[in-house]
């Protein structure tokens, strides 16, 4: 028997019969889908200290259950004392089972340990129907072990669809239940 994630599941049984009612559509292809998850970190003090991009890496590599890697500086700005070529940050882009794994931990355990967490602004979509949003402390994340962190860093969250507008976009992670707020 083969692993599927539970929110791949629900989208298949009950997002797609929905949205196709909502509106209107007249295959399932054209249906909006999640087809990845970025997650980056800009540490603007990695240029002081290479060991916070090895630590960011880590962190972020275990949050999501892939590797990360460093993203590096495409040019010298000297105001900054920045190298091209220096890593300046980290990111990791999920797909299939584990993007659908992690948005499952991110909406069910992580943002409703978020401090004062009062919902979601919706104003991160992008005019296309992909979805930014930022997370203020990457230790909101269970897998994070909190006496172990020496700086707490943000991070942000790029959920990308097929959607062609915001509305159907917005649809989408709301049939995910992703907790917007009312406006």
């Amino acid at each position: 028997m083969s692993y599927t994630p539970r929110l791949r599941e629900k989208y298949s049984t009950e997002i797609i019969p929905a949205l196709t009612e909502k509106f209107g559509y007249t295959t399932v292809m054209r249906v909006p889908k999640l087809t990845k998850i970025v997650i980056s970190q800009g540490i603007g003090d990695a240029v002081a200290d290479k060991k916070l991009v090895d630590t960011a890496v880590e962190d972020l590599s275990r949050i999501a259950g892939q590797k990360a890697v460093a993203t590096l500086s495409k040019k010298d700005i000297s105001n900054f004392k920045l190298r091209k070529g220096m890593p300046i940050g980290t990111k990791v882009t999920l797909r299939g089972n584990r993007m659908y794994d992690f948005l499952d931990r991110l909406l069910a355990v992580s943002l409703p340990r978020t401090r004062d967490f009062r919902g979601v602004n919706a104003k991160g979509f992008d005019g296309r129907g992909n979805f930014n949003m930022g997370v203020k402390e990457h230790i909101i994340f269970p897998e994070i072990d909190i006496d172990k962190v020496n700086r707490i860093m943000g991070m942000d969250i790029t959920f990308v669809t097929t959607a062609e507008s915001d509305e159907e976009g917005k649809a989408l992670l709301d049939a995910f239940g992703f907790p917007f707020t009312k406006k």
